[in-house]
């Protein structure tokens, strides 16, 4: 029976140990996997979903899986567009606010094994990446309007929370054979109270598994007396403010761009922590293809924003989203061209 409880209580520390271990450490300075970002510098956001085929930004969860109906996925067009930019990664949309999901989901059926076109567009997107040499972001929103329509509702929050621990696990099983996962980024925080999301578990589940994948959450910084106000603009983040979802590796509050003496360390627990700010800005007007969306940036404008967001040890990402045909429009990848020969990247 000693040998037992000795045993035990030697189990519960090892794990409690190992637990610690996978928290961010206090630093003043970025970490390797934090500089392996930086060094990144410059990615594509790949916004595609049941929103492609609706000329809508956010939907519901009730546009029915079937409209998802994309005659093609090209997705060694998508990234090789991205490495011909000059990029080093790509951050694609895994499942939006709609909840429809990008891969065979067990645990819905809202997702393209329900649609016209079944392809694993994870797969798929990760299985590119390693051919093209270029990195594996995935987006993932917490904010669920299929699954966790009533936000309210707290007593609804341990079955949703096992929910997404379960799809990120998916997402990890279907790209660790072909590459390994540099970022997650999360969305939707907002929609509930700071305390009521599972951002620890979720960040040891992953840092179990993908130890160099940095993990940022939408609107990442509170401020001083409410560390949980939405939403901290980062021209008005200053050194020692709160971070509003922790652990987390990296800020993120699209679609604004760094101020100019952007700080870097924020404070959990009367501790500060390096976090440097990754801009996520539309190449278009919109993040997801619309019919309607015929108006891009000038190149010029892009190249200042470009210096911009990545000044300071930052990073930008540019949104490009592939049609309708499963594609990256021509127009999008006419302006990556011009853009990459002005940055001379």
């Amino acid at each position: 029976m000693k040998k037992t409880i000795l045993f035990l209580a030697i189990f519960l520390a090892a794990a409690a140990s190992a637990q610690k271990a996978l928290l961010p450490v206090p630093a003043t300075k970025p970490n390797r996997y934090q500089q392996q970002q930086i060094e990144r510098r410059y990615g594509m956001f790949l916004h595609f979903g049941i929103n492609t085929f609706h000329d809508e930004e956010w939907t519901d969860g009730s546009k029915p899986a079937v409209s998802y109906a994309p005659t093609a996925i090209d997705a060694e067009q998508w990234i090789r567009t991205a490495r011909d930019a000059g990029m080093k990664y790509v951050i694609l949309i895994t499942k939006h606010h709609d909840g429809f999901c990008l891969w065979d989901s067990k645990a819905t059926t809202y997702d393209v094994a329900s649609s016209s076109n079944r392809t694993n567009v994870v797969a798929a997107v990760a299985k590119a990446c390693k051919k093209y040499n270029i990195g594996l972001g995935l987006y993932y929103s917490l904010w669920d309007r299929k699954q966790n329509p009533d936000t309210k509702d707290a007593s609804l929050d341990a079955a949703y929370n096992a929910y997404m621990l379960r799809q990120l696990n998916e997402l990890m099983d279907i790209t660790r054979p072909y590459t390994r996962i540099v970022e997650f980024w999360f969305d939707g925080g907002w929609m509930k109270a700071n305390n009521r999301w599972p951002i620890a578990q979720l960040y040891q589940v992953i840092k179990q598994r993908e130890p160099q994948c940095q993990v940022g959450i939408n609107w990442s910084i509170g401020a001083p007396g409410d560390p949980d106000k939405h939403a901290v603009l980062p021209e008005d983040q200053k050194t020692g403010y709160p971070i509003r979802y922790f652990p987390g590796d990296f800020r993120l509050g699209d679609p604004h761009l760094p101020a100019a003496n952007d700080p870097k360390l924020f404070a959990h627990n009367g501790q500060l922590y390096y976090m440097p700010w990754e801009s996520t800005v539309c190449i278009s007007k919109r993040w997801f293809y619309n019919t309607k969306d015929t108006s891009f940036k000038p190149v010029d404008e892009l190249e200042k924003l470009y210096h911009t967001a990545t000044r300071n040890s930052n990073i930008l990402i540019l949104n490009c989203p592939p049609n309708r045909k499963g594609k990256i429009r021509q127009r999008d990848i006419d302006i990556l061209t011009e853009l990459r020969k002005r940055l001379k990247i």
